[in-house]
Formats: C-alpha cells, sequence, structure tokens
C-alpha cells in the first residue's frame, strides 16, 4: 500500500467525539500518523509483526498498523466511547483489529511492536510515565510520541529501564480549540518521534 493511500483512509476516520481533556485525547493527524507507520514498516516492525496501540483514541495507529500487513494488533483505551470509535474505524478501514476497554497499566501482553501517542503531562502531571512504563515493559520495539519540552525525562526514563533510542524524528502537531483552556484557534504543539529498542531477558 502506498503512503497516500494509507494517509487518505486514516484521513476519512471518525475523530473521538466527546475528548477527555484530563486525558489529552488529541488526535494523531492522519498525515503523520501514515509517515510515521509508513517508516515503521519500512524498517520491518509492521508486517507479520504482534502491535499493541497502547491509549488508542479513535484507533488510527493500530488501523494503519493493520493496513500494512501487521499480524496481531490490539488497541486499549480506558475510554468506551474510544474503542466504540475505534471499533465503528476498523469496520469501515476494512481491518480486524482486537480492541479492548482497559488501563494500559493492566496491559500484560507481550508484542514485538508497541505504538502509542500518549497524554503529554500537561494537564495532569507524570499521566504519560504508566504508558511508558507498559510499553517498555511488553514491547521489544516502541515509537512514542513525546512532548519536546519533556523529551529529556522521557530519554532518561526509557534509558533507564533497558531502552535505546534508535530513531528521532520532529513534527508539529496542530492542536484545534477543543476545551476552555485554548487560547488560539489552532496551536501548533512540537512534538517528538522515538523509536526504541528494548533488552529482554
Amino acid at each position: 500500500m502506498k503512503k497516500v493511500e494509507l494517509e487518505r483512509i486514516l484521513q476519512s476516520l471518525e475523530p473521538v467525539s466527546l475528548p477527555n481533556p484530563a486525558s489529552e485525547q488529541y488526535l494523531t493527524p492522519a498525515p503523520i500518523a501514515a509517515e510515521v507507520m509508513y517508516f515503521a514498516y519500512g524498517r520491518g516492525d509492521i508486517a507479520g509483526r504482534s502491535v499493541v496501540d497502547l491509549g488508542c483514541g479513535n484507533g488510527v495507529l493500530a488501523i494503519a498498523a493493520k493496513r500494512l500487513g501487521a499480524g496481531t494488533v490490539i488497541g486499549v483505551d480506558s475510554d468506551l466511547g474510544a474503542i466504540q470509535v475505534a471499533r465503528r474505524n476498523a469496520e469501515h478501514a476494512g481491518v480486524a483489529v482486537e480492541w479492548r476497554e482497559a488501563d494500559v497499566s493492566e496491559f500484560r501482553g507481550q508484542v514485538e511492536t508497541v505504538v502509542m501517542n500518549p497524554p503529554f503531562g500537561a494537564q495532569r502531571r507524570g499521566a504519560d510515565r504508566p504508558f511508558l512504563d507498559a510499553a517498555l515493559a511488553s514491547g521489544r520495539v516502541v515509537y512514542t510520541f513525546v512532548n519536546a519540552k519533556g523529551e529529556d525525562f522521557v530519554r532518561r526514563r526509557i534509558e533507564s529501564s533497558k531502552g535505546r533510542i534508535t530513531d528521532r524524528s520532529e513534527y508539529a502537531f496542530p492542536i484545534p480549540h477543543m476545551f476552555g483552556f485554548h487560547r488560539k484557534e489552532v496551536q501548533l504543539q512540537p512534538v517528538t518521534l522515538f523509536r526504541v529498542e528494548v533488552a529482554k531477558g
């Protein structure tokens, strides 16, 4: 599948209708999701691999993984509304994904690849830590977006957990005016993507 086709599919997905500000449920932009997942595909981390999307929201990363030939794909989110939207999106995209309504800290599976756009901890300090800990415990390779301002902290936490950052990319997420505390119609949020290899055993 070409990246432009994947992006078109992801662009057509339904967003979470009632996002929770405390959970920072910001949609991963389709062009960025397509680019990152296509990169992961090129690194051999998607096709035929077991994949989990932690904090899956509307399912954009999990669905992209399945469209790119992943094996078992699981999407985990504590928000039932998000899971329902993700389920509809998977049907729309013609893919089979296992959706689980659960806190990410409850995920105990072992997978080859973790993908996630977790909360950045801007509204609730430390909100990103359970996601990072679950990802490093369950995956051999992790793709995670992090707040550019918190990059150094995340890097130290990864390295202290025997993770090795192999790739780093910079993006800007366009955050629309969604909540009362937003002051601009669109805010460009600097974001860093890490690809992490985790030592196991």
